[in-house]
């Protein structure tokens, strides 16, 4: 398989990561804690060390500069690495189009500029954002992957609203903080694995079709030949709707929904 490259990896700094930021986990390939598989298809998987990413203001109102562009194996997205004005290094997560020796800072009301974190009712409407937070002090908790990014629409009294990378219009606290930009790597949704091996590298096992399994195995299972699922809709191995059902069951934060997501024609 030819090796897919991106002229975008060339901006990564060529260096060995920052050791007083790295964790190392034991790989459960997901059983629990009595030795039953509960999650299929994990296992095996190239050892891994976790960086440990600053996604909240753990230095507020100091400057820092960054000082290398780096992979990460647990995101799809790049990670800088911030030396701060006090000597203190921190991970983050790198915007597009950010570059080594660009300055940045977290404040309540900053320059909007690239990699900027401030709260968001000081951020203009219109404006890209990521790591986005959803409740004060907490970090940011969504629009992280490669290549998202949610935009400022509106500031009504303590919430504003934001178009999120689904689609859906939400209500957020303005004293909640973003970062101003979009995140690295938008070509990662374009990269083909091509073959069994990356995904074993990543620790995802192979995955059976239930069709190919017999019926007591799986609700697909059974027939002659490569014959249909035989259902009016499909099902999990344990029996329930697998396509089209609703998901979301938190109904405590349905009033911040402005507009539900829209579906992909």
């Amino acid at each position: 398989m030819k090796k897919v490259q991106f002229s975008t990896t060339k901006i990564l700094t060529r260096k060995e990561p920052e050791k007083g930021l790295l964790l190392s986990f034991k790989d459960n390939a997901g059983r629990n804690n009595t030795g039953r598989i509960t999650v299929r298809h994990q296992g095996s998987g190239v050892k891994r060390l976790y960086r440990i990413i600053d996604f909240g203001q753990e230095k507020i109102n100091i400057p820092a500069k960054v000082s290398a562009l780096e992979y990460d194996p647990y995101r799809t997205a790049f990670i800088m690495l911030l030396e701060y004005a006090d000597g203190k290094k921190r991970y983050q997560v790198a915007p597009a189009g950010i570059k080594v020796g660009d300055e940045i800072i977290c404040k309540e009301q900053a320059e909007i500029k690239l990699g900027n974190r401030m709260k968001i009712k000081n951020i203009p409407v219109g404006t890209v954002v990521y790591g986005v937070e959803l409740e004060p002090g907490r970090g940011g908790k969504i629009v992280r992957s490669a290549g998202s990014s949610a935009k400022v629409l509106a500031h009504e009294e303590k919430y504003s609203n934001m178009e999120m990378p689904s689609s859906e219009i939400r209500k957020v606290l303005q004293e909640c903080y973003a970062s101003i930009g979009s995140v690295s790597f938008p070509e990662w949704k374009y990269i083909t694995i091509g073959k069994a091996g990356p995904n074993r590298r990543r620790g995802i096992r192979p995955a059976v079709r239930g069709s190919a399994m017999n019926p007591c195995d799986h609700p697909h299972g059974g027939g002659e030949g490569r014959t249909s699922i035989g259902l009016k809709y499909p099902k999990t191995p344990w029996g329930k709707h697998a396509l089209g059902v609703k998901t979301r069951s938190n109904k405590r934060t349905d009033k911040y929904i402005i507009q539900r997501r829209k579906k992909k024609e």
